[in-house]
């Protein structure tokens, strides 16, 4: 094994992974005013706050009141989690679905351009028109497309399977602050936890699923 170079820049910061983990939620806690949120809501948002780095989010979240007890409850009864991209299905731990749940996520299914094409749409809502067979139950996490999220409110408006809880973390410029206030505004009486305005993705959808699967260890919770 060759020695490591000892001639470039040292700096001085932290190694040691558990401190680095009490440190991160130790200054969540100290400057998100997370006072503000039910306490259901708490153990999610610091988790999403952790994805992000952006204490301020607080302010933004939108959620029913229902949303961590559908999500939890589904979760445990083993319902499928639907993702619109790979990448929120990797950020997903799966040993903390212990109820076996699988993680779907159709996006790169053959059939979903041609779906595109026929729908006058884009390959991210196309591909929630795959997710009927699975959605009713489901726990939904859409951490990228405004589109995906848009054309699953409408399927449900026209009579299509409900999923237990939307997460709705689209990201973007067009159409992700809009989407988001469509979904927070629904007449279904859907549960759901969103964040208002341009801010979202892959990472705080995936954390949002952890937190509901697994909480905080205790320590982070009150410490």
């Amino acid at each position: 094994m060759s020695e490591l170079s000892t001639n470039g820049p040292r700096y001085c910061y932290e190694h040691d992974p558990s401190a680095i983990y009490r440190q991160s939620f130790a200054t969540v806690r100290a400057e998100a005013a997370l006072y503000r949120l039910p306490k259901q809501i708490e153990p999610v948002a610091i988790r999403l706050i952790h994805a992000c780095g952006m204490t301020d989010i607080v302010d933004d979240l939108m959620f029913s009141e229902d949303a961590v007890e559908a999500g939890q409850a589904a979760l445990s009864d083993g319902a499928p989690i639907l993702t619109d991209v790979e990448m929120v299905t990797h950020g997903i731990i799966r040993s903390r679905l212990t109820a076996g749940n699988e993680v779907l996520c159709r996006l790169n299914d053959t059939r979903v351009s041609a779906l595109a094409g026929e729908l006058a749409t884009t390959r991210s809502a196309a591909a929630v028109e795959l997710w009927r067979d699975t959605l009713e139950g489901a726990v939904v996490a859409i951490g990228n497309a405004p589109t995906a999220l848009f054309h699953l409110l409408e399927t449900i408006a026209d009579g299509g399977p409900r999923p237990a809880l939307i997460l709705g973390f689209p990201v973007g410029f067009v159409g992700a602050a809009e989407s988001k206030d469509a979904l927070a505004e629904n007449p279904f009486s859907l549960p759901y936890l969103a964040i208002k305005g341009r801010r979202g993705g892959s990472a705080m959808a995936a954390a949002a699923v952890n937190a509901l699967a697994a909480g905080l260890p205790e320590e982070t919770v009150h410490g």
